[in-house]
């Protein structure tokens, strides 16, 4: 199996890919779409449908992992957090993927053993599950988190798409 995990952003939406072979987890690509430099908002949502719609064109993941909304202090960054989850779920959709939703906190525990880790301490988790041989960015790691996560058995939120797709 192969999952496609997000960390949502409107400056810096990260991804990961991981697969699962058995019960060994092994990474496949991640990055970071540094959209910031685009502008408006606009120009930048389009540029994340693109790249994720690349992305899944290239990896072919059998489902999406995304992180859920969190509550933010400004609502209009929080606004502008789900206009981005909002184009990867309409992204990940289109491609027939099932799309699964983990609380931040879930994650966190699932890849450290705490919900309340650092940043620094999931990209740490991240390197060594993987294998990867340096640190991610944070936001890849973020994302590649959440594809572990999902991958790790955990029970997600309830799917996005209403069921749970059966595995290819």
């Amino acid at each position: 199996m192969i999952v496609l995990g997000l960390d949502p952003g409107t400056r810096h939406f990260g991804w990961g890919v991981v697969r699962k072979n058995g019960t060994r987890l092994a990474h496949v690509a991640h990055g970071v779409l540094d959209v910031e430099k685009l502008g408006d908002l606009g120009p930048r949502l389009v540029a994340i449908e693109a790249a994720l719609t690349a992305i899944i064109a290239e990896h072919r993941p059998d489902h999406a992992s995304i992180e859920t909304l969190f509550f933010a202090k400004d609502a209009q960054a929080a606004a502008k957090l789900g206009h981005a989850r909002g184009v990867a779920l309409m992204v990940c959709a289109r491609a027939g993927l099932g799309q699964f939703e983990y609380a931040p906190t879930r994650v966190k525990l699932s890849v450290t053993g705490t919900g309340r880790a650092e940043k620094s301490q999931v990209a740490q988790m991240i390197r060594i599950v993987l294998g990867l041989a340096e640190m991610p960015r944070p936001d890849a790691a973020d994302a590649l988190a959440i594809a572990v996560t999902h991958l790790q058995g955990h029970r997600p939120a309830p799917p996005v798409q209403g069921k749970r797709p059966a595995a290819r």
